[in-house]
């Protein structure tokens, strides 16, 4: 299997080298050439989820040095459960939150990590990795990186715009992971990011890749749990799902879009956006802009100007894009009503973003067989969430461990050089 950039003015690599790149030296996200089917899946021999991910993801490695390492990666990274909770009649959570740091960037993050430190391990080499997070991605990236092997990484967040929880996992492991506490928006964080790659010089001196979902090693593994998923509900229902995304970036609904490309048993999918409109604008104009983001109560999703839309633009031509692609834009206050709306009716918890996906579900889905996508643990909210439902969100074991750590970070102003003094 060969991978491609989005704006195909670089040769095609293999899996490991897309991986270690991160970005394409054009500028561009790799994408893979072609997507196997998922007709050859032997379902009913399958005994575990770390087993259906190596059936997913083995065609995407053919021919490649991990294919190898891929059985023991997958079972390496995702060692925790990945349940499926009724909410209502034939509406489903797909609960995403159950590895160590408390949300679904953990399935990207140590699958990336796994195999980024058996490539380093092959290649005898070192590896510097740039994280750009709004909240979960940097936590789930340091978490999965902290003490690999022949890596530094250096995670970058906005200054007051994570919850204080989601701050503590970013800044409390020390050793290879530094944390930079960046003087503006998440897009600033993006931007010096994509900047310090295009920085030829400095990305050769320190081997630089990137963790963030513009890795293919990220949107891979995510891939899974959408075949998972759609999979056990069309078994129990006897019928396809629409799957409803909380999206910021657009990994994750990128790669529910390539599990349905595989074949996986989905009916359509939806995504559920914030106030940053950048997506539902595109659709109702035609014209796609991305813009500066504005903050909102799910700060994980506030991103203007969306990185894994050139590969959804790949993978769809434009008319056919507008067709295939569903978004709806949910305000502060409908986040707020509908937390307080499902905990009144089932006692569940939900996190803000997961609420946007029950919002869109509730306007635009109701009745309908779906399931909602969520996304973090409601605990690591707990400022915004237990007001609104009058009670205090359990803290799960796995995040109380890092609540107690030490925390380090340094503040910078929005310029990649810092990061390199």
């Amino acid at each position: 299997m060969q991978y491609r950039s989005t704006r195909n003015n670089t040769e095609p690599v293999g899996a490991s080298d897309a991986i270690m790149q991160g970005l394409a030296p054009d500028g561009g996200l790799y994408i893979p050439e072609s997507f196997p089917s998922l007709i050859h899946l032997p379902y009913g021999e399958i005994s575990s989820y770390a087993e259906l991910a190596y059936e997913v993801l083995a065609p995407f490695f053919e021919g490649d040095e991990l294919l190898a390492d891929l059985a023991e990666i997958c079972v390496e990274a995702f060692d925790f459960p990945v349940p499926l909770h009724p909410l209502s009649d034939e509406a489903m959570v797909l609960e995403l939150f159950w590895g160590p740091t408390a949300a679904f960037k953990d399935f990207g993050a140590r699958f990336l990590a796994s195999s980024m430190e058996r490539i380093l391990a092959k290649r005898g080499e070192q590896l510097t990795i740039l994280v750009a997070t709004s909240g979960d991605t940097g936590g789930a990236v340091a978490a999965a990186f902290a003490g690999k092997q022949r890596i530094k990484v250096k995670v970058l967040y906005p200054k007051g715009r994570v919850s204080a929880r989601q701050q503590q996992q970013l800044t409390c492991w020390g050793g290879n992971i530094e944390a930079y506490e960046v003087d503006g928006s998440f897009d600033d964080c993006q931007r010096m990011v994509k900047e310090a790659f295009m920085d030829t010089g400095l990305s050769m001196a320190h081997n630089l890749s990137s963790a963030n979902s513009i890795n293919l090693g990220r949107l891979l593994p995510q891939s899974v749990y959408y075949v998972y998923a759609s999979q056990l509900y069309n078994g129990a229902y006897g019928k396809r799902p629409t799957i409803i995304i909380p999206s910021g970036n657009v990994g994750n609904a990128t790669a529910a879009y390539w599990a349905l490309t595989m074949g996986a048993p989905i009916k359509e999918i939806a995504l559920a956006v914030n106030e940053n409109r950048t997506i539902v604008d595109y659709l109702e104009s035609g014209t796609y802009a991305g813009r500066a983001s504005v903050q909102t109560l799910a700060n994980a999703m506030d991103v203007g100007a969306p990185s894994n839309m050139e590969r959804l633009f790949a993978l769809y031509p434009t008319d056919e894009m507008r067709a295939s692609l569903k978004a709806w834009s949910v305000s502060d206050e409908a986040i707020r009503e509908t937390i307080g709306e499902v905990y009144r009716e089932s006692g569940y918890i939900l996190c803000p973003h997961t609420a946007t996906a029950e919002r869109v579900r509730r306007d635009h889905f109701a009745g309908e067989g779906a399931i909602i996508v969520s996304t973090a643990h409601p605990a690591k909210f707990e400022e915004t969430v237990e007001p609104l439902i009058g009670a205090t969100v359990e803290v799960p074991p796995q995040l109380a461990a890092l609540l107690d750590k030490r925390s380090e970070y340094q503040s910078i102003e929005a310029d990649y050089h810092l990061l390199f003094g």
